[in-house]
């Protein structure tokens, strides 16, 4: 096959091209070459900006779009490539859906932009990206109709991360000592790593699938994850296993400063997002070790992410002196 991808030198797309490369398919990238352009040297690189510039004439079989947020711009490109590709996948998220009072199913409602809100623009704190990514699903099947495949990702993990979430956990606890886990340990989290999802990318460029797809893993309980970064560092680290209802008391910020973690009802079913339709299409999933051992060796913490070390040690002290 012949792929095309829009973005695909920094995370997701950076796994996509791997994945295709593996397989034997021809890449080609269209992206302004400011990230990582030294990445993928045997491949064609097309240069611009997709929000201004013309994607130049060719022919593939599939184009995956890894980098469309607003309306307007997904429909430039949906647009110009009607003719040039045969399927157009592309990357959505979980955050589409309008809420999580249940673990949300492909047919859940979506998101809507609030009165007033412009749809061809992405806020600098991305308010309404949800709903701004529901739109371009509807730009995409609009313009391609069974011709599109719509894939919403969970939250998406593994080497070359730049987000910091999942990584916190290896290597806070290659660091060792106490650390806080949010309990209870049977408690679900879900996440898929990016190097499952760009190899099934790849594969649902053939055409055989169509339509909209919760795209990560069914969930491992917070214990397993623990668990597994103890087993892949070796530490001698020691969770400290605290209420969430006792945490959310403490002003503890969920999913950034304690990373993965949700607790309030209005949001903890994101990580519940129901993935039969991906699974019965080919999603397949490495073993957690080998996600904790990628991300451990291949990407890095930042400081946006994680419990900062005395907030950790406050919160540990407090917890056992109540």
């Amino acid at each position: 096959m012949k792929i095309l991808v829009l973005g695909g030198t920094r995370f997701l797309g950076r796994a996509v091209v791997k994945a295709a490369l593996d397989r034997g398919h021809t890449v080609t990238l269209f992206n302004r070459g400011a990230t990582n352009p030294e990445l993928f040297p045997e491949v064609e690189k097309l240069r611009g900006d997709r929000i201004v510039d013309p994607i130049p004439d060719g022919e593939w079989t599939a184009v995956i779009d890894t980098s469309g947020y607003v309306p307007a711009v997904v429909r430039r490109s949906a647009e110009a490539l009607r003719k040039s590709v045969e399927r157009y996948l592309f990357v959505s998220s979980v955050s589409v859906y309008a809420g999580f009072s249940g673990g949300p199913t492909e047919d859940s409602e979506r998101a809507r932009l609030p009165e007033g809100q412009p749809d061809d623009e992405l806020l600098s704190s991305y308010e309404n990206y949800g709903a701004l990514k529901a739109l371009c699903e509807d730009v995409v099947t609009d313009v391609y109709g069974e011709r599109a495949a719509i894939v919403r990702p969970g939250l998406i993990v593994g080497p070359h991360d730049p987000t910091g979430r999942f990584t916190y956990w290896p290597h806070r606890i290659n660091r060792g000592g106490e650390f806080v886990v949010p309990g209870p340990p049977g408690e679900r989290v879900q996440f898929v790593d990016a190097r499952d999802l760009g190899a099934w990318l790849v594969d649902l460029c053939d055409g055989r699938e169509s339509g909209a797809f919760n795209a990560t893993h069914p969930g491992f309980r917070w214990a397993e994850l623990v668990e597994s970064c103890l087993r892949v560092t070796g530490s001698d680290a020691r969770p400290v296993w605290i209420d969430g209802d006792w945490l959310a008391e403490q002003g503890v910020g969920q999913w950034m400063e304690l990373p993965l973690w949700l607790h309030d009802l209005e949001s903890v079913w994101m990580l519940h997002a129901d993935v039969t339709r991906a699974l019965a299409a080919g999603l397949t999933f490495r073993p957690l070790d080998d996600t904790v051992w990628g991300t451990l060796e291949l990407a890095e913490t930042t400081e946006d992410a994680g419990l900062a070390p005395r907030r950790e040690w406050e919160l540990i002290e407090a917890w056992r002196g109540r």
